[in-house]
């Protein structure tokens, strides 16, 4: 498909998604919300994908919600229940992804990018990003992101940056928790492309069952999880992949859905 605020390169087993507003350091607007749904759920049932690369054009990540449109006045109450119900579909969409979810992060990751960011499953910024929750020093809050803030990061350290909306790099970020990597802006590609060589090894059918297994465990006691957990694994180690994998393990050579990154 063609986008008007998005860039989508698919390179199986990757599709590279690209916020594509620079001139406004890519800040989600009505379009872009939409657009990016459409996006996420076509490569959510796409098999050929084994994750989806979250990154931005011009430097920037996401600035956020798009503060003109945000303010613009005389929206019926339908519409707004619309573009609210758009924002969180997305974050969900991506949250519940049966595919890996990389972000790449530079520049501005700040308010609905800042979400974007927890919703990922591997983040990896540069140093000089520039992490904000900055909606209380606009007269707004973070109401639709803050469940996945609080989730990524404990509610002691959400608060501090929900309530105050204090501004930070790279370096925080990975100490507080919310991204998994951080380097100089100079290698930011290389660092990705390191994670995406060691997804090239994995199973596909694995990552989705791993990715569901997340979803259904984390607010599960152990006990009430354990009988899906024990029948996840049965289906996995007697599966085709689950078959191939092991035999690949004993004949020390690479799976059949290992790719190389030449490829």
């Amino acid at each position: 498909m063609t986008y008007q605020t998005l860039l989508l390169d698919i390179r199986p087993p990757f599709a590279f998604l690209t916020l594509n507003r620079p001139e406004r350091r890519n800040g989600m607007n009505f379009a872009m919300m939409g657009e990016l749904l459409d996006a996420v759920q076509d490569l959510n049932a796409n098999p050929e994908i084994r994750a989806i690369i979250l990154s931005g054009a011009g430097g920037d990540f996401c600035a956020g919600g798009d503060i003109a449109d945000l303010q613009a006045p005389n929206l019926s109450e339908a519409e707004q229940d619309q573009i609210v119900g758009r924002l969180d579909a997305v974050l969900k969409a991506l949250n519940e992804s049966p595919k890996v979810i990389v972000a790449k992060l530079e520049g501005a990751v700040m308010g609905g990018g800042f979400g974007l960011a927890c919703v990922a499953d591997i983040g990896i910024a540069s140093t000089t990003a520039e992490f904000a929750l900055p909606e209380v020093r606009l007269g707004l809050a973070p109401s639709l992101i803050a469940p996945y803030v609080i989730q990524r990061i404990g509610l002691t350290r959400a608060r501090l940056l929900m309530l105050t909306g204090v501004r930070f790099d790279g370096v925080s970020a990975h100490e507080y928790g919310i991204i998994n990597e951080v380097c100089p802006g100079e290698i930011l590609d290389q660092c990705v492309n390191a994670i995406l060589d060691q997804l090239r090894l994995c199973s596909p059918a694995a990552l989705v069952a791993t990715k569901a297994l997340i979803h259904t465990v984390i607010n599960q006691p152990n006990e009430q999880s354990l009988p899906y957990r024990a029948r996840l694994l049965n289906q996995l180690r007697t599966s085709e992949e689950g078959q191939e994998g092991m035999s690949a393990f004993r004949q020390k050579r690479p799976p059949q859905w290992a790719s190389s990154s030449n490829e």
